[in-house]
Formats: C-alpha cells, sequence, structure tokens
C-alpha cells in the first residue's frame, strides 16, 4: 500500500523540489523563484509530498506584508504549489496546502495571501472578499486572503508587498 507523507523540505530534496515545479507548470519561473526566495531569506515554510521515497509535491509560503498607513501587518503568501502531473487530482495539493495552514496557525501566523484559482482555494478557507482592502497588482478574482486567526484582517487596508523574488 503506497503511502503520502507530508514533511519539511530537506537540503537533499531540492534538485526534486526543481523538477517538480518546473514539471508542474511547464517552466522554470517558479522553480527559479524558490532558488531566489531562499536566496533572500523569505522562506518560512516548506514542505514536499513524499509517495513511496519520491516527492510528487511542494508547497512554499514565504513572508510579506501589508502595508497600511498604521504601518505594516506580516502577512504570508502561498506560492507555488505543485505537484507532479502524474499524480495530480489525487488530493496530494489539498494535503499541503491544509498541512501548511496547520503549521503557520501553529506558529501564530495570522494572514495568508494567495494568487490562485478561484475554484480550487476558496475551499481552504481563502477568499476574494477577505483581499477586497488589499491592493495588489493581480486580477481581483485571483487574489484571494486567509485568516488564520479570526478577525486579523478586520480594519487592515493596504498593499501588499511580496518578497523581492518575486520582482513586483
Amino acid at each position: 500500500m503506497t503511502r503520502l507523507f507530508i514533511r519539511d523540505e530537506l537540503a537533499g530534496d531540492r534538485v526534486q523540489i526543481r523538477i517538480v515545479n518546473e514539471a508542474a507548470f511547464g517552466r522554470a519561473d517558479e522553480a527559479d523563484l524558490i532558488d531566489n526566495l531562499r536566496a533572500e531569506g523569505a522562506i518560512l515554510l516548506s514542505l514536499v509530498a513524499e509517495l513511496d521515497g519520491q516527492i510528487v509535491g511542494h508547497i512554499l509560503f514565504s513572508r510579506m506584508s501589508i502595508e497600511t498607513e498604521g504601518g505594516s501587518v506580516a502577512a504570508v503568501s502561498l506560492a507555488p504549489m505543485a505537484v507532479l502531473p502524474g499524480h495530480q487530482r489525487q488530493h496530494i495539493g489539498t494535503q499541503l496546502v491544509r498541512h501548511g495552514l496547520d503549521r503557520l496557525r501553529d506558529r501564530g501566523e495570522r494572514i495568508v495571501i494567495v494568487l490562485g484559482h478561484e475554484h480550487y482555494y476558496p475551499r481552504f478557507g481563502f477568499s476574494c472578499e477577505m483581499a477586497r482592502d488589499l491592493k495588489s497588482p493581480f486580477p481581483p478574482e485571483a487574489f484571494m486572503a486567509m485568516e488564520l486567526v479570526e478577525g486579523a484582517l478586520d480594519g487592515v487596508r493596504g498593499s501588499v508587498r511580496y518578497a523581492a523574488a518575486f520582482g513586483l
């Protein structure tokens, strides 16, 4: 019986993480982003999904902020999340997202932001409505926020600032 195991990224996983991201997205952009976020020191949490000793999925969370009139509010960016094409639609991404959000909640993080598919991420609690007062360069239907602590976004209005590696 095969069993999926979600764990923290190890240094020896980096080549396989690159392969997973390049295969899932069909390009190197996301894999390069991960390398640049590592170099910048912006990574908060990097998890892999391992199936029978092979890494088949990866999710990354990095530090970002919301710049408000009252100052900077800490937030977390979920990006990227990737599953090898041959393993997609098997709930591996769902398990990565849920595990990652639980870990962030346990660490005391309060706000997570994602740019993603409008029909995928709401199942975890992300919504465009939660992000309505946040200015971003992204289409509003794909730009979503989630509170890990109820009320964390109450009264928060401002512009999102991603790690420099995102090039925004």
